[in-house]
């Protein structure tokens, strides 16, 4: 490493500029001269840090600075920009008080329980290895899970959550296959009954109240589920099982004095939670259980409020699904008189879990129908939570007989959310790129999507009157673009007989030549496949004559699309910094080009500010969801990015929007932009690139260039 060419008062310099000595009074001498015997290196990475967090919040910065030379010692900087990281997230999400929390934990994560030094560097991160566990875990059998990130290993049965950073062992490799070992043994949990005992549920916090401690109880038996899950696991993954084995024992960790034979009755295959609750008066008479390195904490009151907010759902909407299948039964086969008899529609289900294996039967007036995957999935989830399907969940729904909101996760109401207290009920969530920290902002952007509204009004047929002669010339210019249909002659093959062809043929045959069988016609199409969402500014620098035309070019947009045939969707895009960020659906994909289409385009109206990084991930994902061959994002917009008192205006902002598009164009989505900024050439190049937009010195130009705008960005 060489050395630093950068002297202790150099430093001091820097230092005093970035945490803003003069005005903070922080003592930034002891760290400098730090810095200044570090290597060159080292030091750069350190105050690469500094000014990020520093951007974020000053005192943050400071706190970091005066632990980051020791513990980049003792960590590495891999493990040093992770925690760097966590601590911002935390101040992102919870404040400057636990943020500071994260920074002073930053040095005890440096040991572990015994206060031996880690090789830290080769911890792995959640965010890094989430992807890969989430793909894992969806192919185990049971219920549908995902990963969360929290600061303790726990199940609530439907998300497994694991810390930021997973760091037990000394190389890369061991703690990945340790963090997936936590996922197998959460999976597990969910999976073979620990929260339910034969067909009811269980409350493992009502098992261990009559003990003494029952904090000291939950953890005996929890000791005795990681037995006999440990187990289960060996059965189901046995290749899984022997690595947990291994990694136990390179911790040192082993079943411990007095536990053998609980070991051994709770290996057996018919086991269950039963059995542990039954040994739990015999294993709270023994020294505490220390935990295995993936066995994580059993959270009771985490399971209790998922399973209270799931069951009236799945039986509502197990019982509507099965109404459909009924419906659908009835009418490609009428019921006989005998069908009559058996009193026609009624389910049974049978769930085969032999060896790991979820195979489900359902019949339907005792002949096997095949239930489609939504109905799988419910049955799974149902059979995890009672051991079976109760017979009140197989009865087919009547009409009006379930509550409609416990069909479908109803979003909150995107405009009554914000009377009185602020909350984040019903919302989406984006990160945005923060440029000073070099780093996103997780889940920062508060999205919500809400209709445009509706105005049955005159404009649609004013447009079309106005620009008469160019909607003509629009249709003809679009239809141009789509590939004619040809009619092939001379095929093999056809929908029709070519009589010339056939003529030639019967005249050759008369002569003694072979005779062609290339005797018809084919109409031949290539097929166009394209989708486009145009992304709208609804912000209120539009309002007006610049609102006007950008109506009246998606009215011409649409007419002449409806005639091309390409699949294209419409959405404005506003909000109010980045806790009320909206985005307005004109027309979705699967939408006709209807009446109330018409309307809410006619009823796009200027709302707030410009935040365009969440509309353009927002949309980017919508896209990704599209089959289609070329996906195209246009955004219609007359200035830069910006928002309300907000760090977003400025360079903030263009740096974020930048980003957003590099992360649209890595997914296949081709980004442009159309704007009416006189002053866009000082920073569309660098969001979008040369190519990717034009530039009107007149949003009124807009109709008139629509055709070749289009054919450009699809061509």
């Amino acid at each position: 490493m060489s050395a630093n060419s950068r002297s202790a008062d150099e430093l001091h310099d820097l230092l005093g500029e970035w945490l803003e000595a003069e005005l903070t009074h922080h003592k930034i001498e002891v760290l400098a001269a730090e810095l200044a015997e570090m290597s060159e290196q080292d030091c750069d990475f350190i105050l690469s840090w500094i000014k990020r967090i520093a951007s974020t919040h000053l005192e943050l910065g400071w706190q970091f600075g005066k632990r980051a030379p020791k513990l980049l010692a003792r960590m590495g900087a891999r493990q040093v920009e992770a925690w760097a990281v966590y601590a911002c997230d935390a101040y992102d999400q919870l404040g400057l008080r636990t943020a500071l929390q994260a920074i002073e934990q930053v040095e005890n994560f440096a040991t572990n329980s015994t206060g031996k030094q880690l090789e830290l560097t080769a911890g792995v991160m959640f965010d890094e290895v989430a992807g890969v566990l989430g793909t894992f875990v969806r192919g185990l059998s049971g219920r549908k899970l995902t990963l969360a990130q929290a600061e303790s290993i726990h199940t609530n049965t439907e998300k497994l959550h694991l810390p930021a950073v997973i760091a037990r062992l000394p190389n890369m490799d061991d703690n990945f296959k340790l963090a997936k070992a936590m996922v197998a043994m959460l999976w597990a949990q969910t999976r073979f009954g620990t929260f339910r005992f034969g067909d009811t549920r269980v409350d493992l916090a009502a098992c261990c109240a009559g003990f003494p401690d029952p904090a000291r109880a939950l953890s005996q038996l929890h000791a005795l589920e990681t037995l006999r899950l440990s187990a289960c696991i060996a059965r189901e993954l046995p290749g899984l099982h022997r690595e947990m084995e291994r990694l136990k024992n390179a911790l040192g960790e082993g079943l411990p004095a007095g536990w053998e034979g609980f070991a051994q009755r709770l290996g057996d295959r018919d086991a269950s939670i039963e059995d542990s609750v039954k040994l739990l008066g015999d294993a709270y008479l023994l020294p505490d259980f220390a935990p295995w390195c993936f066995q994580g904490e059993l959270r009771p009151d985490a399971v209790a409020a998922a399973f209270a907010a799931r069951q009236e759902k799945e039986k509502a909407r197990l019982r509507v699904k099965l109404a459909e299948l009924l419906e659908e039964h009835q009418r490609h086969k009428p019921s006989s008189p005998d069908a009559a008899e058996r009193n026609p529609g009624e389910f049974e289900a049978e769930i085969n879990d032999d060896e790991g294996r979820m195979d489900m039967e359902l019949t339907l007036d005792g002949a096997p129908i095949a239930p489609p995957e939504d109905v799988k999935q419910l049955m799974a989830s149902v059979f995890l939570d009672f051991g079976g399907i109760p017979p009140e969940y197989l009865v087919p729904a009547g009409d009006g007989e379930y509550d409609a909101s416990l069909l479908h996760d109803v979003q909150a109401d995107p405009d009554a959310v914000w009377q009185g207290t602020y909350h984040e009920e019903g919302a989406l969530f984006y990160p945005e790129w923060d440029m000073g920290r070099q780093h996103y902002r997780k889940n920062w952007c508060v999205m919500r999507e809400k209709d445009v509204p509706p105005i049955y009004d005159s404009f649609y047929r004013e447009t079309l009157d106005k620009h008469a002669g160019l909607v003509k010339h629009l249709r003809h210019a679009f239809e141009a673009m789509r590939d004619e249909n040809r009619r092939l002659k001379r095929q093999v093959d056809g929908d029709e007989i070519d009589i010339d062809a056939l003529v030639e043929a019967l005249a050759d045959a008369r002569d003694g030549s072979e005779m062609s069988d290339r005797l018809f016609v084919r109409q031949h199409r290539a097929e166009r496949n394209i989708a486009v969402v145009f992304m709208v500014d609804m912000s209120g620098s539009t309002r007006g004559w610049i609102n006007e035309a950008e109506r009246e070019a998606l009215v011409l947009l649409c007419e002449a699309l409806e005639r091309l045939g390409d699949r294209y969707a419409i959405y404005g895009f506003s909000g109010t910094t980045r806790k009320r960020c909206e985005l307005y659906r004109a027309k979705e994909f699967d939408e006709p080009y209807n009446a109330e289409v018409k309307a809410r385009i006619s009823g796009i109206r200027a709302q707030e500010y410009t935040r365009m990084g969440f509309a353009i991930r927002h949309l980017t994902d919508l896209l990704k969801k599209i089959e289609a061959r070329t996906k195209v994002l246009v955004t219609l917009s007359d200035g830069r990015p910006d928002d309300y008192f907000d760090v977003y205006r400025g360079q903030y902002g263009i740096e974020d929007t930048r980003m957003a598009l590099l992360e649209a164009r890595r997914s296949g989505v081709h980004p442009f932009c159309i704007t009416i900024d006189r002053e866009a050439r000082d920073y569309l190049p660098h969001m979008y690139g040369a190519a990717r937009y034009i530039i009107l010195d007149d949003v009124r130009q807009l109709p008139f260039k629509v055709s070749d705008i289009y054919r450009r960005i699809t061509s």
